[in-house]
């Protein structure tokens, strides 16, 4: 021990032990990193600084150390456990980007493996599942090729012009429907490649409307551009999906007629008719039920403009119903 001297440092020592509450006959504390011992009574009043130095924590270091390499081995077991779920999570990612081609099949015998086995499981059924519908449509589709290709060379030979020209119209329809169902096939399968180029909408709409095949579109569509505009799609998807909402239009409106309005970043489609009777999005389900068709044209539009992240809304006003692709 030694005394302190100092006067202003036994004055800053009293005012701390007061403070503290401490300023007794005998009292110790800490001030300023150093271990201070006060003796206070009727005959004397000592401050004094203790000069021994602290003793190395032995004991406590080593408790310390190995609680921390405890548990760095847990936190090491843990990770190593859990890196299979995160291997997991990865294939699960890819799987729900359209890529089927994954394996995560495991060996091992815990919780984790047994998820990721059924998962790979599932993969598995969905693939097969998957080229079976393939397989099955692209034989469909080759068969439906045969006979109108025969039914082209036999119409032909038909002597009235008139009757030919309607027959060549006919199995051109129909050609061009089998090869849209090659086209939906490969965009609901994922695997399909886009084109993006930029396009101006107007052609686009045209483009769309050449598709309907009609003698006589002004018949039926009218075409009003308030602002043109360009957008960045795949030209042959992008106008099946333009086909389809004119072809909706046309079916289901009361005059079977509908009009299109573009505008800078918006393509409408307008027609006179119903109502829509449940929420759009229940329509862009496969095979919704339908009175006029399969189902599949909004579920159609909806996978195509997911591809070129763009959206479709929807408003019935005063007996009119508008859809409109927004860029």
């Amino acid at each position: 021990m030694s005394l302190i001297t100092d006067k202003g440092m036994l004055v800053q020592i009293e005012s701390f032990f007061k403070e503290k509450g401490k300023y007794k006959r005998y009292a110790v504390d800490t001030f300023r990193l150093k271990r201070i011992l006060l003796i206070n009574n009727d005959r004397f009043k000592l401050i004094l600084e203790n000069k021994n130095k602290a003793k190395f924590p032995f004991k406590r270091v080593i408790v310390f150390t190995i609680v921390f390499v405890l548990i760095l081995i847990l936190y090491m077991w843990i990770i190593r456990s859990l890196r299979p779920l995160s291997v997991l999570k990865n294939k699960i990612k890819t799987f729900s980007q359209g890529n089927l081609n994954i394996s995560c099949k495991s060996d091992k015998n815990d919780e984790i493996a047994e998820v990721a086995n059924e998962f790979d499981h599932a993969v598995e059924m969905i693939r097969e599942l998957l080229q079976s519908r393939q397989l099955f449509l692209r034989a469909i589709m080759h068969e439906l090729k045969t006979p109108i290709g025969k039914g082209r060379l036999v119409s032909e030979m038909l002597p009235d012009e008139k009757s030919k020209a309607r027959m060549h119209s006919i199995f051109e329809r129909l050609n061009l429907l089998i090869d849209e169902f090659a086209k939906i096939e490969q965009i609901t399968s994922k695997n399909f490649q886009l084109s993006i180029k930029p396009y101006k909408a107007s052609d686009l709409v045209e483009a769309s409307i050449d598709l309907l095949m009609f003698e006589n579109p002004k018949q039926h569509i009218s075409t009003e551009i308030i602002k043109d505009f360009k957008l960045e799609v795949d030209f042959e998807i992008f106008t099946l999906t333009l086909k389809n909402l004119l072809d909706n239009g046309i079916k289901y409106s009361t005059d079977k007629y509908i009009k299109v309005i573009i505008n800078e970043g918006d393509i409408s489609i307008e027609n006179r008719g119903e109502m829509l009777q449940e929420p759009i999005e229940n329509y862009f389900k496969p095979f919704h039920a339908s009175k006029k068709g399969l189902g599949l044209g909004l579920y159609i539009v909806k996978s195509i403009l997911d591809i070129h992240k763009m959206g479709l809304t929807y408003e019935h006003k005063e007996g009119i119903n508008r859809f409109t692709v927004k860029a």
